[in-house]
Order: C-alpha cells, then structure tokens, then sequence
C-alpha cells in the first residue's frame, strides 16, 4: 500500500548513520546521501525510506501520535534491529522487544535520534 516513508532530520550525517545500522540489521541497503537536496534515501523491497532536511528551512519536528512500522522476517530480525538502533543512538522505548500476547505480534520501539517513533514488527505464523 505504501510506497515511500519521508521524515525530517536536523542532522543529516547523524541520521544516516543511525539508520545504516538498523537497515543493516536485516540486510537492507545503506542510504545513498544526496547532498543536493540534502536527504539520505533507503530503496528495499519495493519500497522507499527518506530522511530529509525540511524544504522550508525551519527545523525538522516528530509527528505527535505518530508511528513508522518496518515488516521484518523473523522475531531474530526484530531483536537485531532493535540492538542495532540502539548501538547507533537510538533510544529504546515502551515494552522490550517481545511478543505482545493481545496482538500476537513480536514487536520493538525506539526513537530515533530526531525522535521519530519506529516500530519492527514480526507477524508469527
């Protein structure tokens, strides 16, 4: 249904280097910097993750009650992820990473480091 996920940073270098780290995770690619438009893109499985310095020149801002989920494979993937965005200055939030008994899901929060909520999320069979 999606075919891109953009979201705005104050520190383009710091956010690419946050988020090699959680793409490599899973086996995702590394961001390819544009420094033109001042933006790092992620290109995997069809589908695009950008993280940008605002066009309007005013400082990049988290969405309130916002929340970017990523399907990952397995629940070994979800904790990879998880350890990883950690590793690289992210912060961890809300429960472990775990199965979340009401869902049936295996899930994990962070922040990353401009506060943007992220989620991995394992649907198991």
């Amino acid at each position: 249904m999606f075919s891109h996920i953009f979201v705005g940073s104050n520190d383009l270098a710091r956010a690419k280097s946050f988020y090699d780290a959680l793409f490599a995770s899973f086996g995702g690619p590394e961001g390819k910097l544009d420094e033109v438009k001042h933006r790092v893109a992620y290109f995997h499985k069809g589908a695009a993750y950008i993280i940008a310095q605002p066009l309007n020149g005013e400082p990049a801002s988290v969405a309130n009650g916002g929340t970017i989920g990523f399907g990952l494979a397995s629940a070994e993937e979800v904790d990879a992820w998880h350890a990883a965005g950690v590793a690289a200055g992210g912060t961890s939030i809300e429960d472990a990473p775990g199965l979340r008994a009401a869902a049936g899901l295996y899930l994990a929060y962070l922040r990353d480091p401009d506060g943007n909520k992220l989620c991995a999320l394992y649907r198991p069979s």
